[in-house]
């Protein structure tokens, strides 16, 4: 590569780190994992370099698909250990009220849903941005959206000051 690439290649990877830790932080459940999921992705990135040509969609997707397999290891490993013993613990770092109860409630959605909120609002991506991530038509993020918030609602809607829904 060019210094010239190897520079942007820099810029993007400082820029981004940070946005997908809090990306998979919400998606993993854990600040850690979300750290090294987020350092995959990266490395990811440095080996196809110059074939991306939207680095921020391209690790958005990235970053998704490597924190569904960790939890997609994560519960086999449990299943596991329900059989063998008892698993490993994971926790997050100490955190106000506030943030566990947005946290707890976002966890306790479908799997879909929680994406789409993710996506929505805190990657702040729009409709169409999050339907291309997501592989699905544009109407089904708009639907996702709808009952994900919906139902945050019926129970109590600790999200209502993030997404701007009362």
């Amino acid at each position: 590569m060019t210094r010239r690439a190897d520079e942007a290649l820099a810029h993007v990877c400082r820029r981004e780190f940070p946005r997908l830790v809090g990306l998979l932080a919400l998606r993993v459940g854990d600040q850690r994992i979300a750290e090294e999921l987020a350092q995959d992705a990266l490395v990811r990135l440095c080996q196809r370099w110059p074939d991306v040509d939207r680095p921020e969609a391209w690790l958005t997707r990235v970053a998704l698909n490597l924190g569904n397999s960790w939890l997609r290891r994560r519960f086999a490993e449990r299943r596991a250990y329900r059989r063998h013993g008892p698993g490993p613990r994971h926790q997050l770092p100490p955190a106000s009220a506030e943030v566990l109860d947005v946290r707890a409630a976002v966890a306790g959605l479908p799997d879909r849903q929680r994406i789409v909120l993710i996506l929505r609002y805190y990657e702040q991506l729009s409709v169409a941005e999050s339907a291309q991530v997501m592989g699905c038509p544009e109407g089904t993020v708009k639907s996702l959206t709808h009952r994900a918030l919906e139902r945050l609602e019926r129970n109590g809607n600790p999200t209502a000051e993030t997404t701007g829904h009362a």
